[in-house]
């Protein structure tokens, strides 16, 4: 038989602890508890009632955890094969107290042929996790260089994941147990496989290699390789050795291409394996999709930019993090929902940095199918690894191969990356420069991947190039220029960026609804140690990312923010939000405007970990925050931007990655606060495909204005320029806002009136549209709906201007009832013809 056959999960699982080195519990102690399924201690707790990340901390790492199931033998199964997708972290397993094996490492998944082992009857299959609070205490060497963001360097002899285990931006909630599935099967129906598909001139190729039992081609009189799209199917004879193991290539001639989603299709092919048994029967089994496309690491002049067939491609995303913390697991449903949202977003590139974990198959299918490219760290991050140590060094080869063998056949998989910041952190801490490149991510692991995934790029660690790693004008870097490191915004161009694996990182303040669930609810001030304990900082530092907002708030709007948050909370939390979204979109607009030598940035976290002021873009539950809002804007197709060019004014930028060019008009209304329209113009356009233009605001406008006030001869005649892109017809397909002379003083006296209204078109179940409108200039304009999601928010209306938008019902029997509001208005506006 072939590949492909049912898996019998492994159910109905009991969990315990007990102190380091204590036996398990007796049969009928209470100290087990009962979870439906096999999961890691904290998610069993919670899912019993017994812990929650908003209860008194549990330290998970100090304790021995037992994991039991009872598991029957399915009559069917002759030659059971008892799987283990991964534990965290020592474990040990053993069936009816006879030792199965032994695991260090919770990226490796193990296979056990149980014939000969498993007797007539249920048995007893018991995991027992051993306590890493011990092991961390063990007498080792010390690391030549030391990481800020653990307090136990130790860690870098367990193959696990920091998540849980880093006090400064993870909750306390680190995995230990079955993380992943365990699961039954035919042990021939189970057999090891790995699809891969390359691009070579034109040829699409896919191969198919499976170590297969012997006995599994007994019965087996021929088998093909079949791939189909569109209702087309290409077949090829699979050839069958007699040790087990299959073999076949099949040749495509000019393949429909594989594109992320912002640059063209992600077209597809399903791949299946057919075969006839001896008897007559016909089989076949779905071995997934998988797709064509050639991608390259562009490194001229000292860079770092993305080609996939051919075309450059700006890279805008995030660090993805699973998306609970506490299970490390979603159902695919969760996840595409999740990543189609991330696509609509305009993101077109995700990271799973070294600090977590490789997801789940499902995750990079759904990543093929929607068109997002993955930068793939493998999980190593900051610590001085001892890749000296033989044993240690092996375990994370056959780790690396492992996760190839499973990864190699997605498209979407853009890069693979040694490490996250092993390099930076050494050489920020003083190591010397020859400890920065260790042989094993810059020799061993690049060679493997040339061997088993030829056609994704690799690349030795996610901060490389240059005089030091950190460097951002050569090659890739950790970017908090503007962010952590508190630079004006102009760094955001100055620095010379060429890529961002990381970058920004603000504590952003997310909506009402998020903050009504942090313990104490919305009473919580940011002050609170409710609060703070889930602000990010890096341990030992006298300051945490809550401050690095105030700095922007107080750099860009001229106030002083620990007074504000003194006299006035929810203005703190306005200008929190406000700053951090115009710090994040005049960032972008800088990296991506043409002209500019940065092949794309990734935001440290796409979502915030829990619910509280974290760093990502959504929250915890996918609800989005200001950042959300402004960088949707940004990072779409065809988007339009606004930049300072001193003596030069104010430059407009349109780039269009689409495959086809974009002919357009472009408007620009200049407004002098708070109903002055100073000038407007229009100009005719044409955005070649996959490029851009920039034009001077002067050209379209007609006439000179000192738009920026570089010229000071007298006062400042623009206080907002408003860009749109629209369609002869007057449809809008991109807009842009800039303040040129900045947002503190349209801020520093709120108007108590500026004629803001919203009136609800029509409902139809959980949507509603809204039209929203301002007799005058509306800075930061949001529609506040507890229990409701605005597709768009924290944007900007010029005088007489009006939005239509859609709110979705996020929570079941939330009334149609709420504000709209801006930043520049003391008043808001109740939302009319609410229900």
């Amino acid at each position: 038989m072939a590949p492909g056959a049912e898996r019998m999960q492994v159910t109905a699982w009991r969990v315990a602890r007990t102190e380091p080195g204590a036996p398990a519990p007796g049969e009928g102690s209470s100290e087990w508890i009962a979870s439906a399924r096999a999961q890691t201690a904290a998610a069993a707790l919670r899912d019993a009632g017994r812990w929650s990340l908003d209860g008194p901390a549990l330290d998970f790492d100090a304790s021995d955890w037992w994991f039991s199931a009872r598991i029957a033998r399915p009559e069917h199964l002759q030659a059971p094969l008892l799987v283990f997708d991964g534990l965290a972290t020592l474990a040990t397993v053993t069936l009816d107290g006879e030792p199965l094996f032994a695991s260090r490492n919770m990226y490796r998944s193990h296979r056990v042929p149980l014939a000969g082992r498993w007797h007539d009857g249920p048995a007893e299959l018991r995991i027992h996790c051993a306590a890493l609070a011990p092991e961390l205490a063990l007498r080792r060497p010390r690391p030549r260089w030391r990481t800020p963001m653990l307090p136990n360097q130790q860690l870098r002899w367990l193959r696990t994941t920091l998540l849980g285990r880093t006090p400064g931006w993870s909750p306390p909630a680190p995995p230990v147990g079955p993380w992943r599935d365990v699961w039954l099967a035919e042990e021939r129906d189970a057999p090891t496989s790995r699809l891969q598909a390359t691009l070579h001139d034109r040829q699409g190729r896919v191969r198919l290699d499976v170590e297969a039992p012997r006995a599994s081609c007994g019965d087996i009189e021929s088998a093909e390789l079949v791939v189909a799209r569109e209702g087309r199917e290409w077949r090829t004879a699979v050839a069958i050795a007699r040790d087990g193991s299959w073999t076949a290539e099949l040749v495509i001639d000019a393949p429909a291409l594989w594109w992320p989603h912002t640059h063209g299709e992600p077209a597809l092919y399903d791949v299946a394996l057919a075969w006839q048994e001896r008897s007559g029967r016909l089989r076949r089994v779905a071995l997934g999709r998988t797709g064509f496309r050639r991608i390259e690491i562009d490194t001229g002049n000292d860079g770092f930019a993305v080609r996939v067939n051919g075309e450059l491609v700006f890279c805008r995303g995030a660090g993805w993090t699973p998306l609970d913390p506490v299970s490390l697991r979603a159902t695919p449903e969760a996840l595409h929902a999740a990543l189609t949202q991330t696509r609509d977003g305009g993101l077109n590139m995700l990271r799973l940095a070294g600090t977590t974990v490789y997801e789940e198959d499902a995750f990079y299918a759904a990543c093929d199918e929607i068109g997002l490219l993955v930068w793939q760290d493998f999980m190593f991050a900051s610590m001085d690894y001892p890749l000296q140590d033989e044993a240690f060094a092996a375990d994370a080869l056959a780790e690396a191969r492992e996760q190839l063998r499973r990864l190699g056949s997605h498209p979407c998989l853009a890069v693979l990356c040694g490490n996250s910041e092993v390099e930076q952190q050494a050489a920020m801490w003083g190591a010397p420069r020859e400890l920065w490149q260790p042989r094993f991510f810059h020799v061993d692991l690049r060679e493997l991947c040339a061997a088993q995934a030829p056609q994704v790029p690799y690349w030795p660690s996610s901060a490389h190039g240059g005089a030091f790693p950190h460097i951002a004008s050569c090659g890739t870097t950790s970017y908090y220029g503007v962010g952590a490191y508190e630079r004006p915004l102009e760094d955001a161009r100055h620095s010379g960026l060429r890529f961002a694996t990381e970058c920004l990182a603000f504590a952003g303040v997310p909506s009402p609804d998020t903050l009504s669930r942090l313990p104490g609810g919305l009473a919580t001030r940011a002050h609170h140690p409710a609060w703070k304990q889930r602000s990010p900082r890096d341990l030992g530092a006298g300051w945490d990312f809550d401050d690095v907002r105030d700095h922007y708030v107080q750099r860009l709007f001229a106030v002083d923010p620990a007074r504000l948050r003194h006299s006035d909370h929810e203005r703190y939390l306005a200008l929190g939000r406000l700053a951090v979204a115009q710090a994040m979109e005049a960032a972008f607009g800088e990296w991506r405007r043409p002209g500019s030598a940065c092949g794309g940035a990734l935001l440290l976290f796409l979502r915030d970990l829990w619910a509280g002021a974290g760093w990502g873009v959504l929250d915890d539950q996918g609800l989005p925050k200001s950042g959300w809002h402004a960088l949707r804007r940004a990072w779409q197709p065809l988007a339009l931007s606004f930049t300072d060019e001193g003596g030069n004014g104010v430059a407009v930028h349109v780039v269009n990655d689409g495959a086809s060019p974009v002919r357009a008009r472009l408007q620009i209304q200049a407004w002098r606060d708070p109903a002055v329209r100073i000038a407007q113009g229009e100009q005719e356009v044409e955005v070649p495909a996959r490029g851009g233009l920039t034009l001077s605001c002067v050209d379209v406008l007609g006439q000179f204005i000192d738009l920026n006030h570089a010229y000071r001869f007298g006062p400042a005649p623009c206080d907002a320029l408003f860009g749109t892109l629209c369609t002869p017809d007057g449809r809008s397909l991109a807009e842009a806002v800039s303040f040129p002379a900045g947002l503190a003083a349209l801020l520093a006296r709120p108007r108590p009136e500026i004629g803001l209204t919203g009136q609800v078109l029509r409902v139809g179940g959980d949507v509603a549209r809204v039209v929203v409108s301002a007799r005058d200039i509306a800075v930061d304009v949001q529609v506040e709906v507890p229990g409701w999601t605005a597709q768009d928010s924290h944007f900007h209306l010029p005088p007489g201007g009006q939005r239509e938008l859609d709110l979705h019902r996020h929570r079941p029997g939330a009334p149609l009832a709420g504000r709209v509001l801006a930043t520049n208005a003391l008043g808001d506006a109740m939302l009319e013809g609410a229900r």
